[in-house]
C-alpha cells in the first residue's frame, strides 16, 4: 500500500496512544475505520443510484 507521508503521519497522530503497549488507541482506530467505511458506503450508494437512474 502506498500512502502519502503526510496522510500517514496524520492518521498515525490521530490513533496514537502513549498509554497503549502497542502505541495506538484501539477504540479510536476502530472508530476511524468504521467512519471511513461508512463514507465509502455512502459514496457507493450514490454511484449505484446514479447508474440506476441512467438505465
Amino acid at each position: 500500500m502506498n500512502i502519502e507521508k503526510e496522510i500517514y503521519n496524520e492518521i498515525a497522530e490521530l490513533i496514537h496512544s502513549d498509554s497503549s503497549p502497542v502505541g495506538i488507541d484501539a477504540k479510536k482506530t476502530h472508530i476511524y475505520i468504521i467512519y471511513k467505511l461508512n463514507q465509502i458506503e455512502k459514496k457507493l450508494d450514490a454511484l449505484e443510484k446514479r447508474l440506476k437512474d441512467r438505465s
